[in-house]
């Protein structure tokens, strides 16, 4: 049984949590008497570590400044956290089908890397009850942010799998970038926060996650 590897980004890949990542950005930068970047913008840095995502929003503020917003978009997306729960971030249709379908054969693992804290990962997991599925879960607190390899390494190191039976799965170009730099493949999701035309570079591209199993076994084969 040879092992397979299959590694989530989450939001915009298992989770819809757009709304409160445009409400926190938008509160952040609004709270420092700062133009707030359109939705577009904002969509564009998702998958980035924080401290990275703002400097690409407003490249010409002190570290201090940007501390500022960073902070304030935690508090903020805290807040709408513990307001909202698992509808503040919903599933997209399938996710859950997929993971149930994908856990279901031995010889598969699977694993997340993801922009999110280690405290907002782990409570989004609770929230739709998903702990269970991940054999390991790396957060942007641990590993420079993507598209740097460092969260693909720690999967592969953590599971035992080599790169050339590994996927990651992801919405963004940063995805992409990511698992080509620790030698692995890529599936672009058209349902993200990226323009279909920054996924250029995935290895396949779905459209929906009920084509996932046939996209894996097409690169798998």
């Amino acid at each position: 049984m040879t092992p397979r590897l299959v590694i989530f980004d989450v939001d915009g890949t298992l989770v819809d949590s757009q709304t409160d990542i445009i409400d926190s950005m938008t509160a952040a930068f609004a709270g420092q008497g700062m133009i707030v970047p359109s939705h577009e913008a904002i969509k564009g840095i998702v998958g980035l570590s924080l401290p990275v995502a703002v400097t690409h929003l407003a490249p010409r503020v002190t570290e201090a400044r940007r501390d500022a917003l960073v902070a304030a978009y935690k508090s903020t997306y805290q807040a709408l956290r513990v307001q909202n729960g698992a509808k503040g971030s919903p599933l997209f249709p399938g996710a859950r089908a997929a993971l149930e379908r994908l856990a279901a054969d031995p010889a598969v693992t699977l694993a997340i890397a993801t922009g999110k804290s280690r405290r907002g990962l782990d409570a989004l997991l609770v929230s739709h009850d998903l702990g269970g599925f991940f054999a390991s879960t790396q957060v942007a607190d641990d590993h420079p942010s993507k598209p740097h390899p460092s969260m693909i390494h720690a999967c592969l190191r953590e599971t035992g799998v080599p790169a050339e039976r590994a996927v990651i799965v992801g919405d963004t170009e940063f995805d992409i970038e990511m698992g080509h730099a620790a030698g692995i493949r890529a599936i672009g999701v058209t349902w993200g926060y990226h323009p279909v035309k920054r996924l250029a570079r995935a290895d396949l591209r779905i459209d929906g996650l009920d084509q996932l199993d046939a996209a894996l076994g097409g690169l798998w084969a």
